[in-house]
């Protein structure tokens, strides 16, 4: 079976719409980890600048779990974060904007005493994570300690 055009947009756009912003597999991994290594946190946090995906409100530590493809992820082993082929008129300037807001975002919440860490989507899939898991834990602790 051949799809027309119109058939082919309309499969990308049901398929984009199915992309969700919160609650995504990869911020799920992360949050059940730091869960399970005993910290607490609050999601989302609609008054900091980027609202957070995990926020440790005492320590002033702000958590991003950010999608490798949709945040373009710089290390260059990341099979995941790829330009596409097609249309890159519009994912260039989209791509790069987030990037350019992710960093807008750094720096408003750096400025206002947070720290931010930023953990990738292909770093909740391996071992890496109990790596992150730990260094989250130290940051939070240290942070809260000198608070």
């Amino acid at each position: 079976m051949v799809l027309t055009t119109s058939e082919t947009r309309g499969a990308r756009s049901a398929q984009m719409a199915r992309i969700r912003a919160r609650d995504t597999k990869p911020e799920m991994r992360v949050r059940s980890a730091l869960h399970s290594a005993g910290l607490r946190y609050r999601l989302h946090a609609k008054g900091l600048p980027g609202k957070p995906d995990i926020v440790f409100p005492r320590a002033r530590v702000a958590v991003f779990v950010h999608g490798c493809f949709w945040h373009q992820h710089p290390d260059p082993a990341c099979k995941l974060a790829r330009m596409p082929k097609s249309r890159l008129g519009f994912w260039r300037p989209k791509l790069e904007g987030n990037r350019a807001r992710d960093e807008r975002v750094r720096v408003e919440l750096e400025e206002l005493g947070w720290a931010v860490i930023e953990i990738w989507e292909c770093q909740t899939k391996s071992a890496q994570l109990a790596q992150l898991v730990e260094e989250v834990r130290d940051i939070v602790r240290a942070r809260a300690a000198n608070g």
